[in-house]
């Protein structure tokens, strides 16, 4: 038997606005034009006046059924209902998007001109075009090419081409014949491109080169023979093996690394790369900072001032017409979304501002110098519990972020570390102890580099307590290699 009862919870449900506002908030500012732009497609109320280059002309419902008095004065008057007047904050707007405007218009206009350049595989294409070869031979070197990956590497199977050939384009091919065009696509420019392994990639460069050379004959061998001895930097291994002295090997490993393992990479458009844009700007003026807003995080939006006299005509007449109400409804729907929008970009300034002076004071000292050893430890809850704002609100600012100071354009989220107690109680930041491992590593004979026990023992001298697997740990972070691998000749 089925029964019913009643149960009462207390859920916590995020509004569209506060969802919107979540979703703005980590928006970094090189990505927050594509947003305004999209929501002004998305949306006709709403407006940004730098991107009108006239006035809007006036509605086409404007003066819909103007001369019809009689229907006028029957309608009825819904304004308590929905006061247009609140819409009407063109001042209110100017003023916040214009306050953190804090460069001139003529920047604001610059375009960044972007080369034209040709692809990776657009030249390789156009290398192949030049070779005189039969129509079959021609369709295996295009299947080569376009099987490269972008490091310039052929990884896929010679069995998976030959497959590709078969079924694709109903060409019948031998391994030997593919391997044939292989080795004439090796010879195309950048050189070493086409390789299948990272020693054909380097053998194929190292022989273009003067094989009269006894250093390119010895680097030959190798990175033929001893490839896995040279990465591992095993020198001792290569000298007795190949029978030479330390200032010849030097030579030879200088020739090696010479070479280029990703040849395809140099040749890729540079123009996809991620632009780095500021949200912040820090200046320090006679030892006092100033921060800034960036102006592009400040955009100047505006309800659209036709939408709002289309609802103003819609909601006298809608008493009468059923398709008028709804058009009122979805005027209503955009006039709303278009002030949800406004009032988010207008709180995520604030947010951002907020956030960021929080910050600069906290690491104020930092900031006046530069000095990475004037850090202070500092975590999402310093932060949060000085602006009153909780930990995620944070940290969606700090990890999508940039400030620019005058040394330098830094995440917000690398100002944030770890708390380390010296031996004299005091509590410094885990940065201190990563510019003193830096320093110390930039410092070190190459030929017998710092091993982490070491290095352990130097923090220590200067009263770091710290364990050899947290100075593992700090030196991994900073990408410095173990000290095997720093070895120099």
């Amino acid at each position: 038997m089925l029964k019913q009862h009643l149960q009462q919870r207390l859920l916590q449900k995020l509004s569209p606005q506060q969802i919107q506002f979540i979703k703005l908030l980590q928006v970094p500012t090189v990505s927050l034009d594509a947003r305004i732009k999209e929501e002004l497609e998305d949306n006709p109320a709403l407006e940004d006046p730098s991107l009108m280059v006239q006035e809007e002309p006036k509605s086409e419902y404007e003066d819909l059924n103007e001369s019809d008095d009689d229907f006028e004065k029957n309608s009825e008057d819904n304004s308590d209902e929905f006061n247009v007047d609140e819409y009407l904050q063109d001042d209110d707007v100017n003023e916040y998007g214009n306050s953190y405007n804090n460069s001139d218009d003529d920047e604001e206009q610059k375009e960044r001109p972007i080369a034209i350049e040709s692809t990776f595989f657009e030249k390789l294409q156009s290398q192949l075009d030049l070779i005189p070869l039969s129509d079959k031979d021609f369709i295996i070197g295009k299947q080569i090419v376009g099987s490269l990956d972008d490091d310039g590497y052929l990884r896929r199977p010679l069995n998976s081409m030959i497959d590709d050939l078969a079924f694709s384009q109903n060409v019948f091919v031998e391994e030997e014949e593919v391997l044939d065009m292989l080795k004439i696509i090796q010879t195309f420019d950048p050189s070493g491109i086409a390789a299948r392994d990272l020693r054909e990639c380097l053998l194929i460069q190292l022989r273009k080169k003067d094989n009269s050379n006894p250093v390119i004959v010895e680097a030959i061998k190798v990175v033929e023979d001893y490839l896995d001895e040279f990465t591992r930097k095993h020198y001792d291994k290569l000298e007795k093996s190949l029978g030479i002295d330390s200032e010849e090997l030097k030579e030879i490993v200088n020739e090696i690394l010479r070479l280029n393992p990703k040849p395809g990479d140099s040749n890729q458009v540079t123009t996809k790369q991620m632009q780095i844009i500021p949200d912040f700007h820090i200046s320090n003026n006679d030892s006092v900072l100033n921060l800034t807003l960036n102006s592009k995080n400040a955009p100047e939006l505006k309800v659209s001032k036709s939408y709002q006299e289309m609802f103003d005509h819609y909601d006298k007449t809608s008493a009468r017409d059923k398709k008028l109400k709804e058009a009122v409804q979805f005027v209503k729907q955009k006039l709303d979304s278009a002030k949800w929008f406004i009032d988010a970009i207008k709180q995520r300034q604030q947010t951002l501002l907020k956030t960021m002076n929080a910050i600069m004071h906290y690491q104020y000292d930092y900031f006046l110098t530069g000095d990475e050893r004037k850090m202070r430890p500092m975590i999402l809850k310093d932060i949060a519990d000085r602006i009153d704002m909780d930990i995620s609100t944070v940290s969606r600012v700090a990890n999508s972020k940039y400030v620019q100071t005058e040394f330098g354009t830094y995440l917000l989220k690398s100002f944030f570390s770890e708390a380390i107690q010296t031996e004299s109680g005091e509590e410094v930041s885990n940065k201190e102890v990563k510019k003193i491992l830096e320093d110390c590593i930039g410092k070190e004979d190459k030929r017998k580099p710092l091993a982490d026990e070491k290095l352990t023992d130097i923090l220590k001298e200067k009263g770091y307590n710290i364990a050899r697997r947290t100075v593992a740990k700090y030196r991994e972070q900073m990408n410095i290699p173990v000290a095997r691998l720093r070895k120099e000749l």
